[in-house]
């Protein structure tokens, strides 16, 4: 590996991870008057579309399933979510949003279209907003496939 791939590595990992902080301060001001934390917002987020394990919530996110865990038994004690069966697992209950927490997902819509409005005209148009995106799902499945490639770590050459 040459030092400008590494510096490469370097600067990316250092851009993603300032982003990383930047979504999570914005996500915890938007999801404020809705009663709910960034991370609750993140884990009610996931399956709005439909429930799931909570394990499979912690894979489409990225992070530990314990950490996931933690927030769907606060969810579902303040009555934002509940547990439902899961006819494919016995043991692995399904995470579903309440009437609740869908509305309390709704209530941070205003502030999100706004937020995603200013972000367009700083990129500069939608097109630069797109193409924002598709790099960094690139990125993300670049290293997913590494990952699965058993290849995260230093890389020898004989």
């Amino acid at each position: 590996m040459s030092r400008a791939q590494q510096d490469a590595l370097s600067r990316t990992a250092l851009g993603v991870f300032r982003l990383n902080g930047q979504f999570l301060a914005v996500s915890e001001k938007l999801a404020e008057p809705a009663g709910l934390t960034a991370a609750w917002w993140q884990v009610l987020g996931a399956v709005l579309p439909e429930p799931l394990p909570v394990a499979g919530i912690a894979r489409v996110m990225g992070i530990t399933r314990q950490s996931v865990q933690r927030v769907a038994d606060l969810l579902v004690r303040e009555g934002l979510a509940s547990y439902e069966p899961n006819p494919a697992h016995r043991r692995a209950k399904l995470l579903a949003p309440t009437d609740a927490g869908r509305a309390a997902v709704r209530r941070i819509d205003p502030g999100h279209a706004e937020l995603a409005a200013l972000l367009l005209r700083e990129l500069g148009g939608q097109e630069a907003f797109d193409e924002t995106v598709r790099v960094l799902e690139r990125l993300s499945t670049a290293l997913d496939a590494v990952e699965r490639a058993g290849r995260p770590g230093p890389v020898t050459s004989r």
